[in-house]
C-alpha cells in the first residue's frame, strides 16, 4: 500500500452515528424552547437532519459528535463577563468567529446580550443557512450579522495593528459589512471555539495575531474561547478525521503566546486552564483535553 493510499484511508470522513447524540436538561431546553419542538424524538430527528447537511458541507469531527448542541460558550468561565459588558457598555459589539452553525450567539443573545450588537463569521456561508435550518428562524427573525470569509485572506481580514487607544467615529454599519477588517480596534468581546487547532503551531500564531488588532483597547475587552489542548505542547498521537496529527498548546504555551508574541507584555492577562473532556466518538479510555481559554485587556 502507498503511503498516499495510507493517508487517504486514515483520512476517510467517518460516518454519521445517531448514537453520539445525547442532550443533558438544560441542551434540551435550549434547543427545545429556540425550535418549539418540545418532543424529544422530534427534536433529535430535527437536529441529525440538519446535523447531516452540515456534515456534507464540511465534515468536521465536531459536527459528528454533536458539538454544536452541547452550549459549550455558556460554561466558559468568560461567559458571565460576555453578558455583563452586554448589558453595561454601551455598544459593546460580540464576534463570534467561527461560528458554525451559530448556536454559540444564538445562545448569548437568548440569555441578553443585545442582538444588535453580535455578528458572526465562518469560512462557509452554508453552516449560517443551516444555523436558520437548525432554529427554525429566517434572517429576518435572527438579524444578526453573517459575514463569511477566510480570516488568513487579507482582503477579508487585513494584517493591522494593535491599537493602544479607542479607534475615532462611530462603529461601521454592521449589516453592509462584507469583511472584518473594519472592526479594527472595536469589537469588545471576540469568541472563537474549535478553530486554532485546525492549525499547525506557526499559522495558529499568525491567527492570532491577525485577530487581536478587532479587539478594543478598552479595559476588560478579551477574547475567549476552548479548542483541543495537551498537559505539554505538541502533536496529539492519534489522528483527525483528515489523517493530521493535531497540534495543541499547553495552558503555558498558550499564555506565553498571547502575552508575549502578540501583545506586549502587561497589555493583557491570560487565563487558561486543561480540562479532560469525555468524548463518546473516541474509543473508551481515550485521554482528550480542551484549552479553555481568555485574552483580557489591561
Amino acid at each position: 500500500m502507498s503511503t498516499l493510499q495510507t493517508q487517504q484511508e486514515e483520512g476517510a470522513r467517518p460516518s454519521l452515528d445517531e448514537q453520539l447524540y445525547a442532550l443533558d436538561e438544560a441542551e434540551f431546553e435550549f434547543f427545545s424552547s429556540q425550535t418549539g419542538i418540545k418532543d424529544g424524538e422530534e427534536l433529535k430527528k430535527h437536529i441529525v437532519k440538519v446535523q447531516t447537511e452540515a456534515y456534507a458541507v464540511h465534515p468536521y469531527r465536531c459536527i459528528r459528535g454533536f458539538a454544536f448542541t452541547k452550549l459549550k460558550i455558556s460554561r466558559f468561565p468568560a461567559y458571565p463577563k460576555l453578558l455583563q459588558l452586554g448589558r453595561e457598555r454601551p455598544g459593546a459589539l460580540f464576534l463570534d468567529l467561527a461560528c458554525c452553525v451559530g448556536n454559540d450567539v444564538r445562545k448569548a443573545v437568548a440569555d441578553g446580550f443585545p442582538i444588535s450588537q453580535a455578528l458572526a463569521s465562518d469560512l462557509h456561508s452554508a453552516f449560517w443557512d443551516l444555523g436558520n435550518e437548525l432554529f427554525k428562524t429566517t434572517p429576518q427573525a435572527f438579524p444578526v450579522p453573517f459575514i463569511a470569509g477566510d480570516a488568513f485572506d487579507p482582503s477579508f481580514l487585513a494584517p493591522l495593528t494593535i491599537l493602544d487607544v479607542l479607534p475615532s467615529g462611530s462603529h461601521p454599519a454592521l449589516s453592509s459589512l462584507t469583511s472584518l477588517t473594519p472592526l479594527h480596534g472595536r469589537l469588545s468581546i471576540i469568541h472563537t471555539s474549535a478553530f486554532f487547532h485546525l492549525f499547525p503551531e506557526e499559522k495558529q500564531l499568525e491567527l492570532a495575531k491577525l485577530i487581536a488588532p478587532l479587539l478594543s483597547a478598552e479595559p476588560g475587552s478579551f477574547i475567549f474561547g476552548g479548542h483541543g489542548g495537551l498537559p505539554e505542547k505538541g502533536l496529539r498521537l492519534r489522528k483527525n478525521s483528515h489523517g493530521i496529527h493535531m497540534f495543541c498548546h499547553s495552558p503555558e504555551t498558550w499564555k506565553e503566546l498571547w502575552e508575549r508574541q502578540v501583545f506586549q507584555e502587561g497589555q493583557v492577562k491570560v487565563d487558561a486552564e486543561l480540562r479532560q473532556s469525555v468524548r463518546k466518538d473516541l474509543p473508551p479510555g481515550t485521554q482528550s483535553y480542551v484549552l479553555v481559554w481568555s485574552v483580557t485587556r489591561l
